[in-house]
């Protein structure tokens, strides 16, 4: 006798408003609330230690405040954009701002691509099987970045005097060492004069005569003084040493998979870097970059320490031209207005740079979908 067995599902019946369901909202919401209390320490100290300066800040720079008082008092008047006016007319505020610009900007060319070469550098040392003792190298490497950076401008102000050491090594080659602090000349101009092109004494009329946002443009092709380049060293120096972590996990991340396949394939090791590692490391590469060109534009301790501005205003930086606009001049309105336009400039360079980085990864990725779809037809 054959017989059929029929099974039906039946819904289980929906618990109402005591069920566990109810009490499963109840605890999403305990957590919920529970995380508001955590992060609220957090939000209150970024808002009153971040949030209320910049506030202060802004109302400083368009405002008559002389830094007496408190900014918000009756006697403080808005003036509007008069602060940063100033330094779109003809003066000392617009000539140190410009001079200031330029000196960082030859900063930050010098720095952001030194010490990204040199950070991913050592992280692919350290990243060897072969290398030992990895932790040691690791510790000695970093280092630099967590010290003291008071210490170290005042070791590297000995290394790099008139009699310091890095004269000593120069004089073993026959190299008369510069006298590094107190030396304001351009390494532009060295070079032109060094080569016979131009006598830095006696500059074309072309480029003295042509004035660029208070400053000639023999002013602007000067190049980083030789003060500046000691304080590039410094900072390429200690500031590798963070970035060389940020790589080095991004190389452990990598499958070594990828790498022995391209070995098989035939490739070198120089062929290997280049074409599988640097390309799997592009969001380390972006994050690099772009903190190391918002840090090398807000440089100013190892200039408070080494240097202050001189020789000849040629280290001269926007950050601390904002300090001592405020504190030496008490022009608290204006120093207030240089660290808004810093801003401002810092956050357009960054934008650039990232599009910049954008339209490079468009135009790589697009030959290789087109290669896709011309693979995918032949194979249909």
């Amino acid at each position: 006798m054959s017989g059929q067995l029929t099974v039906r599902a039946v819904a289980a019946p929906r618990p109402r408003g005591g069920g566990r369901g109810a009490r499963r909202g109840g605890v999403h919401s305990g957590q919920g609330l529970s995380a508001l209390l955590f992060i609220s320490p957090v939000v209150v100290i970024l808002g009153l230690f971040l949030l209320v300066p910049i506030g202060m800040a802004a109302w400083v720079s368009v405002s008559d405040w002389t830094g007496r008082g408190s900014p918000f008092a009756a006697g403080v008047h808005f003036i509007g954009l008069r602060n940063y006016q100033a330094f779109g007319q003809d003066g000392l505020a617009r000539s140190d701002l410009m001079t200031s610009v330029r000196n960082n900007f030859y900063f930050v060319v010098l720095v952001v691509p030194l010490q990204t070469v040199l950070a991913l550098g050592l992280a692919l040392v350290l990243n060897s099987r072969r290398l030992r003792a990895k932790s040691f190298f690791r510790v000695a490497y970093y280092f630099p970045s967590v010290t003291s950076s008071v210490a170290i401008g005042i070791v590297f102000l000995f290394l790099f005097a008139s009699s310091g050491s890095v004269n000593a090594l120069l004089g073993l080659v026959g190299v008369n060492g510069p006298s590094w602090f107190a030396d304001p000349r351009g390494l532009v101009h060295l070079a032109l004069s060094g080569l016979g092109i131009v006598d830095p004494s006696n500059p074309p009329a072309a480029l003295v005569g042509h004035d660029l946002f208070g400053l000639s443009l023999w002013e602007w092709l000067a190049g980083p003084s030789v003060a500046m380049t000691s304080i590039v060293g410094l900072v390429i120096w200690v500031s590798a040493g963070g970035y060389l972590l940020m790589f080095l996990a991004a190389l452990q991340n990598i499958p070594e998979d990828v790498n022995e396949a391209a070995a098989v394939d035939g490739a070198s090791t120089f062929q290997r870097v280049r074409l599988v590692t640097v390309p799997m490391l592009r969001p380390t590469m972006f994050l690099v970059l772009t903190l190391g060109l918002i840090g090398t534009w807000q440089v100013f301790d190892q200039i408070y320490i080494m240097s202050q501005g001189n020789p000849a205003k040629t280290t001269l930086t926007p950050a601390y031209l904002s300090y001592t606009t405020s504190f030496t001049s008490n022009q608290w309105g204006q120093g207030a207005a240089i660290s808004f336009l810093l801003f401002l400039l810092i956050i357009v360079l960054t934008l650039v740079q990232r599009s910049a980085l954008r339209e490079r990864e468009d135009v790589r990725a697009t030959p290789r979908r087109g290669r896709r779809r011309r693979t995918a037809e032949v194979g249909s």
